[in-house]
């Protein structure tokens, strides 16, 4: 009994955690996008207007879910549940600090691939279920982005795993700091295992990686349907894309799910490529700075604070680079990102094979 007891805690501490961050990241977006662009952004509403997202949320929850009379009722209501169920399950795989896992399966990353790419059935649903042609066009050019840029996403990833030699996503970060079983050695060459630090995480430990880490980051932007790649949902052709006749609840379920997917994409980075929960500070003689701030407490803190991080540049980029046409967003990942994180990939074999 108590067993259920914990899962269920644990499932209510994710979502808890999901709400928090929709509501600190929309807050957070308006006041970096108005600081981008010298304005002040919301300032009535609490102090510095820190109210104004939990003023949005009462207005949605007093708004009436209406569905359109020629609409498929079933798939209308059941979209944006399984849209952000899809993203928030794959939370529960994610390590957060030492032995700090909501669900350890030795198949982690496969997991979390599986459980979000049913987001895309859930968009699908939407556009279909709205009997709207404008949903559609949104939700067909949404799953054709998602899609496609699974694969180079997908590729950059494996060349990680092909480097850790795991799934287990709790063994990747472990692999990655002065808790390591295995040799690590910085860009192939310095062995900086009882060392830890910056050093020893995976995008320092063969040269290649970096780059697979800047395809992911750009393949993570179009999985989340961020600009320059929030093509689905484009005001200026398609009214505001597959979620275009959702209204209240509905539609703050899907708005949760883009928030949550953010944080979820960029967590993955951080695990696979920025040492995960493992500290930047390395230990330097009789200065052991790694092992001061390496447990579960300071884990949990740095991993929340790599992953702010890239949702911070994610939302730089939004607020500083114009949208992308269809056809430079599917070049960009066919004939560039996917034939480079494929190189990266092939690199990783040579590389666990000759060099470590």
């Amino acid at each position: 009994m108590n067993f259920y007891i914990t899962y269920f805690a644990v499932a209510v501490g994710l979502f808890a955690f999901a709400a928090l961050f929709a509501l600190f990241g929309v807050y957070a977006e308006r006041k970096v996008s108005a600081f981008i662009q010298d304005r002040l952004g919301p300032t009535e509403t609490g102090k510095f207007g820190s109210l104004q997202t939990f003023a949005d949320i009462l207005k949605m929850l007093q708004k009436e879910m209406i569905i359109p009379a020629a609409a498929d009722k079933w798939l209308f209501l059941l979209a944006p549940v399984i849209i952000f169920v899809a993203v928030y399950m794959g939370f529960a795989a994610l390590p957060w600090g030492p032995g700090l896992v909501p669900s350890r399966i030795n198949i982690g990353l496969y997991y979390i691939f599986a459980i979000i790419s049913i987001e895309t059935l859930g968009i699908l649903m939407a556009g279909w279920g709205s009997n709207n042609k404008y949903s559609l066009l949104g939700a067909m050019r949404s799953a054709a982005q998602i899609i496609s840029y699974e694969i180079p996403a997908g590729f950059a990833l494996i060349s990680a795993v092909m480097i850790a030699q795991t799934l287990d996503l709790q063994e990747v970060a472990t692999q990655q700091g002065i808790y390591s079983a295995e040799k690590i050695k910085f860009l192939g060459i310095c062995d900086v295992t009882t060392t830890g630090g910056v050093l020893s995480w995976n995008i320092f430990r063969a040269p290649h990686l970096i780059i697979a880490f800047v395809i992911y980051f750009i393949a993570s932007l179009a999985e989340a349907n961020r600009a320059p790649f929030d093509i689905p949902e484009a005001e200026s052709e398609l009214v505001s894309g597959f979620h275009t006749e959702y209204t209240g609840l509905s539609f703050a379920f899907v708005f949760l799910a883009e928030y949550s997917m953010m944080f979820l994409v960029s967590m993955v980075g951080v695990i696979l490529f920025l040492g995960a929960w493992n500290t930047p500070f390395p230990n330097m003689g009789p200065v052991h700075l790694a092992d001061w701030t390496t447990n579960a407490a300071w884990g949990i803190f740095w991993i929340v604070i790599k992953t702010l991080s890239l949702v911070g540049v994610q939302m730089w980029i939004r607020w500083t680079l114009p949208r992308l046409r269809v056809d430079q967003l599917m070049n960009l990942c066919w004939r560039i990102l996917t034939p480079l994180s494929f190189a990266c990939m092939l690199i990783s074999g040579v590389w666990r094979l000759w060099l470590m």
